[in-house]
């Protein structure tokens, strides 16, 4: 008997084979079209990659990045019973997220004095954990009433692991106004703490305006970096080294998710950071790299699917290399979450972490020939699309002129097209709905006013447009609202007939289609029989109550059937006909017959549901 590897028994594996095994499959087919596809950015994605060797990459400080939970109640009491039972449930960060800050969605913290503050924070052992605020507008202001609460507990700034989270430059993309000299009070804020000991960051360069508003990965990162770049520049002009100056400053970076590209995205910017440090003449020291799951993902329909979408986020993020990562509730989108989403947005981390052991490998994603590639292109890009920011003035003067609002606007007009056209599909939004679904529970209180406290400073104030923050699932959102809402007043949803033709191995996969894609919009599909008479199909659908219908079957059937079947359809009082599939040779004689649309996979399936929804509810 041979005594061989097993291995030695094949010929070896080479991209070569590979190819003509697929050539094979393909039978002709594009490899191109069919198995290569594209980011945002453009950056190709390959369907399969050689080993790669590992590129000396900055990574995290050793050990696991930190659990980071949100505290945003809006009553003191409750937010530290909050704050505390996700800390003695393995949190070890607290992301303290004030009223009237873009990421409090109408919720947050509205202390009004350092004692009020110090409420939320009871029995909180500041020292033991990490702590970043998020305080929009009142970012000075916030940090003044931490440092007062610090003092009050007869503690001190040193030691503590803070991040004061100042972005001026973040709120003028979010909201389109800040005063001229956001340097100058940012810079004196962080000479003050730092007299008192303060060794932690105070700048937040913060890439979530972007992300919300549609950009790509390389868009993010080049508006978060130059961002980074103009606080770097802010505090050394106004008395700060430049070691220091380097030493004060975050980022913050969206997690979503894509797997391949978040990773990516969060390696890569370990890179252009050291990359800086390289142009300063600094010794490289690990970035302070924070995380947080993307908004733009949440979806209010079917928001369990929420969970896994954050979970994937946390899991890529921290692979990538975050130090902290904040996982929003899967009922974020709904409302304010309550214990129990809080428990499973840190769960899902400390799985990741003390059970799958994913934070043991400093760079796991080493030597892996997808992620080396895409992080390699990924840096390319964003450093070009950063280098012409700088070329345009800087991020203020970008944002000033709409550069990087006009950008991001192109990207995200793409994207609204695949999401309408189901190119990017949504699931439990634009794919695979649950009509049926159940509410989820969210702490019922009201949106909350911030208190005034003042900006990043005073004097002439510089402004821009505003970027917009969206969700991807809105658009069908909507419908599914139209949709409850005519529940809410007749007692039932708006419907579709389905003309299925034929046997059921002819029109179950376009019926199928159908109803899925229907129930996209808020309108549930009825009928589940096949009909070979014009006659018999007519009488369902009269007795179905249904306003509009739509036409199943295989396009055999349909060449013999579909035009006889639509005339008797439309005599019976179909307002609207659709026929599932494409019409082919046969849309003249189709549309003759009284067919009104076809719904298709490519096709914009948004426009035709919100047309659908109209005419399904006419009076």
């Amino acid at each position: 008997m041979e005594d061989r590897p097993l291995a030695d028994l094949f010929p070896p594996a080479t991209r070569e084979r590979w190819l003509g095994l697929v050539d094979g499959v393909l039978k002709g087919g594009d490899f191109e079209k069919r198995l290569v596809s594209k980011t945002a950015d453009g950056i190709r994605i390959e369907p399969l990659y050689e080993p790669a060797a590992p590129v000396a990459q900055p990574v995290r400080a050793p050990g696991p990045w930190r659990v980071s939970q949100r505290v945003d109640h809006p009553d003191g009491a409750t937010a530290s019973a909050l704050a505390l039972a996700d800390l003695e449930g393995g949190a070890d960060a607290l992301v303290l997220v004030f009223a009237g800050a873009p990421a409090a969605r109408g919720h947050g913290l509205a202390p009004t004095d350092a004692a009020d503050l110090d409420a939320a924070l009871g029995n909180v052992m500041l020292p033991l954990i990490a702590t970043r605020l998020d305080a929009g507008a009142r970012g000075i202001e916030a940090a003044d009433l931490i440092r007062d609460v610090v003092k009050a507990r007869g503690e001190t700034l040193k030691g503590l692991d803070l991040d004061l989270g100042l972005d001026p430059i973040g709120q003028l993309a979010a909201t389109g106004s800040l005063a001229e000299n956001y340097g100058s009070r940012i810079a004196r804020s962080l000479a003050d703490f730092d007299a008192e000991g303060f060794t932690g960051r105070a700048c937040l360069a913060d890439g979530r305006p972007y992300h919300e508003a549609g950009a790509s990965e390389a868009a993010e990162l080049a508006a978060t970096l130059a961002t980074a770049i103009a606080y770097l520049r802010a505090l050394e002009a106004h008395g700060h080294d430049l070691g220091r100056s380097r030493d004060a400053i975050a980022v913050l970076l969206t997690a979503d998710a894509d797997e391949f590209l978040t990773i990516a995205k969060f390696r890569a910017m370990r890179r252009l950071w050291a990359r800086v440090e390289a142009a300063c003449g600094l010794d490289p020291k690990p970035l302070r790299l924070h995380a947080e799951t993307a908004w733009r993902m949440m979806s209010r329909r079917d928001p369990f699917v929420n969970i896994l979408r954050t979970s994937m986020a946390a899991c890529s993020a921290g692979l990538g290399g975050a130090d902290s990562v904040t996982a929003l509730p899967y009922t974020a989108a709904l409302g304010l979450a309550d214990a129990f989403a809080r428990r499973v947005a840190r769960n899902s981390q400390i799985v990741l972490i003390e059970e799958s052991n994913l934070a043991r490998v400093a760079d796991p994603a080493a030597g892996a020939g997808s992620f080396e590639t895409l992080t390699e292109k990924l840096s390319e890009t964003a450093w070009a699309a950063f280098q012409e920011i700088e070329r345009e003035g800087g991020i203020v003067a970008s944002l000033q002129a709409g550069a990087i609002q006009g950008r991001i606007a192109a990207t995200r007009a793409t994207r609204t097209r695949n999401i309408a056209t189901r190119r990017e599909a949504l699931t439990g939004a634009s794919e695979f709905p649950y009509l049926a679904e159940k509410p989820v529970t969210v702490l019922d209180i009201p949106a909350v006013a911030a208190p005034q406290l003042g900006a990043f400073g005073t004097g002439p104030a510089l402004t821009c447009e505003p970027l917009p923050s969206q969700r991807l699932a809105e658009s069908y959102e909507a419908l599914r609202d139209a949709s409850d809402a005519t529940l809410a007043r007749t007692g039932g949803r708006p419907t579709v007939f389905l003309a299925n033709l034929g046997p059921v191995a002819a029109f179950n996969a376009r019926s199928t289609f159908a109803a899925n894609a229907f129930a996209a919009g808020g309108i549930e599909g009825v009928n589940q029989d096949g009909f070979t008479e014009s006659a018999a199909l007519a009488e369902a659908f009269r007795a179905s109550g249904a306003r509009i219908a739509c036409l199943c079957s295989s396009d055999a059937i349909y060449a013999t059937h579909a035009v006889e079947a639509a005339k008797a359809l439309k005599a019976a009082g179909v307002t609207t006909l659709y026929l599932a599939g494409k019409p082919g040779d046969l849309e003249e004689a189709l549309s003759a017959a009284g067919v009104d649309a076809y719904l298709h996979a490519g096709g914009d399936v948004l426009a035709l549901l919100t047309g659908a929804l109209a005419h399904a509810t006419a009076a």
